[in-house]
């Protein structure tokens, strides 16, 4: 039905990058603000990725897409910032996610595993961030819009957050997370992955 989340995955080429391809790629990781990597390639080309950024004090956020079940440990606690939506968290945890309270505890079990800060997005219902430092959880709600197609909202919400983490880095994390939920609210109401963003007159102006 319409704004219904349905992905199809055909990995191809993305499991053809290699480790000689991270080494070739090192001097711009090093020298990188921020580090994302998810699970689209070959799991432990991620995990080198992420330990490589952290060697270099490079800021890591990791999305665990597609989940795995048996996920290296070691990718929690190579994650500065670990961010999976309901359906990542109940294959990593075995928790299914239906609302807020269910967040916490999928947010609680990750802190344990290693992870610094948790975010868990809940689609329409905005996102849960719980953290060592912060261990009560905060909900930041996301605004309300007509979904068409949710296709890419995750991937907007990311790599919105990479922007701000490393642009904007005095923002509160909290704040980092509200826009990066107003730009993936943009995403999701036209068809495709392609956001209309740069063209959009009516968006909020203190996104930038």
């Amino acid at each position: 039905s319409l704004g219904q989340n349905v992905i199809v995955i055909v990995p191809g080429a993305n499991l053809l990058l290699n480790f000689e391809d991270l080494k070739r790629a090192s001097d711009v990781i090093c020298k990188a603000k921020v580090v994302v990597c998810q699970l689209e390639i070959t799991p432990a080309v991620s995990l080198e990725a992420l330990k490589m950024a952290r060697a270099n004090r490079v800021k890591t956020l990791f999305n665990p897409a597609p989940a795995l079940a048996d996920l290296d440990p070691q990718f929690y606690t190579y994650s500065d910032i670990f961010c999976c939506n309901e359906t990542e968290a109940e294959i990593l945890t075995g928790i299914p996610v239906g609302n807020l309270e269910d967040a916490e505890k999928v947010g609680r079990m990750l802190l344990e595993r290693g992870c610094k800060l948790v975010i868990v997005t809940l689609g329409a219902e905005g996102c849960m961030m719980i953290s060592g430092d912060e261990p009560i959880p905060k909900h930041v709600p996301a605004g309300k819009v007509r979904a068409v197609d949710t296709t890419g909202a995750g991937d907007s919400f990311v790599g919105a957050l990479a922007f701000y983490l490393a642009y904007y880095p005095k923002l509160s994390m909290e704040e980092m997370i509200r826009k990066s939920n107003c730009v993936a609210s943009v995403s999701v109401q036209a068809p495709g992955t392609q956001s209309s963003y740069p063209y959009r007159k009516d968006l909020p102006q203190d996104l930038f």
